[in-house]
Formats: C-alpha cells, sequence, structure tokens
C-alpha cells in the first residue's frame, strides 16, 4: 500500500460521504424543481426535444 492510498475502512466511510453528498443534491435539485426556480422552462425542452427528434426521422426517411 502506498502512501497516497486511504486505508480500507477510510475507503467505505469515503463512498458514504460521496453517497450522502449525491442524495443532499438530488434533493436540493427536486426542491428547486417542485418551487418552480427552473432555468429552462419545460416547454422550451420540449420543442427542443421534438426537434431533435424530428430531425432525426428525417434525415432517416428522407435519405
Amino acid at each position: 500500500m502506498t502512501m497516497s492510498e486511504p486505508p480500507e475502512r477510510d475507503r467505505g466511510a469515503e463512498k458514504l460521504n460521496w453517497v450522502e453528498r449525491r442524495r443532499e443534491k438530488i434533493r436540493a435539485e427536486v426542491e428547486r424543481n417542485r418551487r418552480g426556480d427552473h432555468k429552462v422552462p419545460t416547454w422550451v425542452l420540449a420543442v427542443a426535444l421534438a426537434v431533435i427528434v424530428g430531425g432525426w426521422l428525417a434525415l432517416i426517411f428522407l435519405t
């Protein structure tokens, strides 16, 4: 084991901390979305998705 590697028990704690941080980020994002603090309106995302899918379909069927 080199000095740069943490002991095995620290890796478990580090992974647990990572999981907790990830869960907290997800909770915060869900709360923002429920409050309506969206950076991009949902309808804009829907239109963008429709344009992308339509473009792919046009590319497939028109070539």
